[in-house]
């Protein structure tokens, strides 16, 4: 149960751990609500758009939507059952009232271009004041806007975006803000909805009743979407709490799916690893098209591959190959990195960064990834068309070429390129899941050039990326560092998980990276990564580590390492990149790499343990 400040709006820490967010959202867009109540993250009208509240990484100038009672409180957080509906319950001396935060799917035109995010204020018990406080800061607070109030609605308008806020009790100006303080009853409510307005999109009211009826309208579609799922395990709950946070992460006018919904949320407090995660990096996509074609949903996988087919062809003869790493969620290619100078970053971690450098890395692992997820969706979903086949055999024809370059790898290191196991491993899978396709379909190939190309790949791991003396395959060729990225050896069938090759790699990964089932993915001073700072745990390879051992017939170690893993979700079950030695979270948040894991290793323990 979290502490509010005694006046609601003040005299509160500056900021809020990550891990006191949750998520909601309308598949174009989200928005980071506290277990104070606050919004301190949104950006409109899309995933990469400028925010117009960011005061998780400024406190001053980000910008905020402020809704807590007007007392002393204490708060509880909790997702509507079954959907991505969220409940914030302030507990006062007088009564209980609640917020309920969601975005209503529209499928309109218009109506979806309204981004509508509604906080409708509830007193559940006795009677309870509330204040709200309504301060937006349009393109990270680098742009002024001005107030218009015209009636019962206060415009916030900017250059390039205008806001209309409507609410059912009177709103005031404050500067360029808007306040209200009002007090209910049991039973009674009041509505505050904020929507994008310009164009085709004029001001509308939200009264009680519209609420009501957006607010079930909502709760039916996720409940309605998540009556897909054919996960009946263990863990229903926590599966099935990250595949509607996958599916908040999906941008439904491309299918593109974002590998987070945040920029610059540190990895390490003060250090320089902040990063701007709203994009669609192929790597991370692809393993949600596994995810979530694991629990049976093949739309979303459908809507990926349409993605991939417009945006993600083989392309231009970059020197990063035909592949970029990562997309924007439009399907652009320009990610260009800078810092925004003007925000301290959250708790004091500058930099603030928006676009991602590494969108310019050579990652060889993307095609692995991308080939397997088109691999199982032609068996399990619909089978590809013959230009999407052309298409995979362009990719595999160029990793055929170029599987033996040294690459950035999968962590995405700015220390120089190496030839890491990962990427040979995963161009490896990328062979050899076009050669299953071929096979099975009799789609033509050139299968003995893949053939060879895959069994000289397979040699080479096993020379070169062995090493006698650790007993260990490791991060790169001919060398001593262990990396957690080789859990995926036999994830992708790889090698035999009971091979004594493999079991000694995995006691030399418990042994060296592993603390408490937590995993780290290197160790950064026997590894140099071009950055400074140390980092918490990797989620994603905790994971991985899980199903590592579910495969190696370690059964009952896997599930008390998971049972461990689910204890350092935050109170609503999300996950962000990395854990620190403190049990925090840290890094972007929620995480898409973290949550697909996760589904993977509860569907495959679930499996094992029968």
């Amino acid at each position: 149960m979290a502490e509010v400040s005694k006046d609601g709006i003040s005299g509160g820490p500056r900021y809020l751990p990550t891990a006191e967010h949750g998520l909601i959202g309308d598949l174009r867009s989200v928005a980071l609500v506290g277990t104070d109540g606050t919004i301190d993250w949104y950006c409109c009208p899309a995933f990469d758009a400028p925010s117009v509240f960011a005061s998780i990484l400024d406190a001053e100038r980000g910008g905020s939507f402020r809704m807590s009672a007007a007392g002393p409180a204490k708060t509880k957080q909790f997702y509507f059952p079954d959907t991505n509906v969220l409940i914030t319950r302030f507990f006062t001396e007088d009564g209980v009232g609640e917020v309920q935060d969601f975005m209503p799917i529209r499928g309109e035109k218009v109506e979806a271009e309204r981004h509508r995010l509604i906080r409708r204020v509830v007193c559940v018990r006795g009677s309870v004041v509330f204040r709200t406080h309504v301060a937006p800061r349009f393109d990270f607070g680098a742009r002024p806007h001005t107030l218009r109030m015209d009636g019962a609605v206060a415009f916030f308008e900017s250059a390039q975006l205008s806001l209309a806020l409507t609410a059912t009790v009177p709103l005031e100006a404050d500067g360029l803000d808007a306040r209200a303080e009002f007090k209910l009853a049991e039973g009674e409510s009041a509505v505050f909805a904020l929507d994008q307005v310009g164009g085709e999109v004029a001001p509308r009211r939200c009264p009680r009743l519209e609420a009501e009826d957006q607010f079930e309208a909502t709760v039916a579609y996720w409940r309605k979407w998540l009556s897909q799922s054919k996960y009946r395990g263990r863990w229903r709950e926590m599966v099935h709490r990250s595949a509607l946070t996958l599916k908040l992460l999906t941008y439904a006018p491309t299918g593109a799916i974002v590998a987070a919904p945040t920029t610059s949320l540190p990895e390490q407090p003060g250090g320089e690893r902040n990063w701007d995660y709203r994009y669609v990096w192929v790597r991370d996509a692809a393993f949600c098209v596994y995810a979530l074609l694991r629990l049976g949903f093949t739309g979303e996988a459908e809507a990926f591959m349409n993605f991939v087919t417009r945006h993600i062809s083989p392309g231009d003869g970059r020197a990063s190959g035909p592949l970029q790493i990562m997309y924007g969620i439009d399907g652009r290619t320009d990610l260009t990195e800078h810092e925004l100078t003007h925000l301290e970053g959250h708790e004091g971690s500058a930099p603030v960064r928006v676009g991602n450098a590494a969108a310019e890395q050579l990652q060889l692992d993307i095609y692995g990834a991308l080939i397997d997820s088109i691999y199982l969706y032609d068996k399990w979903a619909r089978p590809v068309s013959s230009d999407q086949w052309d298409d995979v055999c362009a990719l595999v024809d160029w990793v055929c070429e170029h599987w033996d370059q040294p690459d950035e790898g999968i962590w995405e290191t700015r220390g120089g390129r190496k030839n890491f196991l990962y990427s040979r491993l995963m161009c490896w899978v990328a062979i050899e899941r076009a050669i299953r396709m071929a096979n099975r379909r009799g789609l033509p190939a050139d299968l003995p050039r893949w053939q060879e190309a895959r069994d000289t790949i397979y040699r080479r791991i096993h020379s070169r990326g062995w090493s006698e003396k650790r007993q260990a395959f490791t991060q790169y060729e001919d060398g001593e560092v262990l990396d957690a990225a080789v859990l995926m050896m036999p994830l992708t069938k790889f090698i035999a998980p009971t091979d004594p090759k493999w079991l000694s790699t995995l006691d030399a990964l418990t042994e060296e990276l592993v603390s408490d089932s937590l995993v780290y993915r290197y160790d950064p001073e026997a590894s140099p990564d071009g950055l400074r700072g140390d980092e918490g745990t990797f989620s994603i390879c905790s994971f991985w580590y899980v199903e590592a051992m579910v495969h190696a017939g370690r059964v009952d170690e896997a599930r008390l390492a998971f049972e461990k893993m689910l204890t350092y979700a935050n109170h609503l079950g999300l996950y962000a990149e990395e854990i620190s030695h403190t049990g925090e979270q840290q890094g972007n948040f929620p995480q898409a790499f973290t949550h697909l894991a996760l589904i993977s290793a509860a569907f495959n323990l679930d499996r094992a343990l029968g």
